[in-house]
């Protein structure tokens, strides 16, 4: 294959790109790494996937397709989150980026969820003086 001057072929997806396309590697003979961005990029997310939650692309993509393709909690926004139990490890399900922080800011402690939603409906705090100093809340 002919690759014109200022261009390097991919080793993994075959195309031939412009140096901007490639990041340096010193140690390399021509100076640039041997994969080009896009294809380092994809398997950085696909090693992270693997590594972090056990699974494959294709396994988030068919629980992103089982979801069709929506955040099960806002059931608005893409599915592109990955979220597990910080606890087990499992993972959970695929939610947007606000739901899945949003989760994280409650602690994952579906009491704390519990008592965000009361409130949410208008269902405001209010303890039982159990004993001097002792509160709880109403079940």
């Amino acid at each position: 294959m002919d690759v014109p001057d200022g261009h390097k072929l991919c080793r993994k997806c075959g195309e031939v790109k412009p140096w901007s396309e490639w990041h340096r590697n010193a140690t390399a003979s021509d100076g640039l790494s041997t994969r080009c961005k896009v294809c380092r990029a994809a398997e950085g997310r696909a090693g992270h996937l693997k590594r972090n939650y056990g699974l494959t692309e294709a396994e988030r993509d068919a629980m992103v397709a089982a979801q069709r393709g929506l955040c099960v909690i806002c059931l608005d926004a893409p599915a592109a989150h990955v979220d597990h139990c910080h606890k087990t490890g499992r993972v959970r399900g695929v939610l947007c980026f606000n739901c899945n922080s949003a989760l994280g800011k409650l602690r994952e402690d579906p009491d704390v969820g519990r008592r965000a939603v009361a409130y949410l409906e208008g269902n405001s705090w209010k303890p039982i003086i159990v004993a001097p100093g002792v509160y709880q809340l109403p079940s």
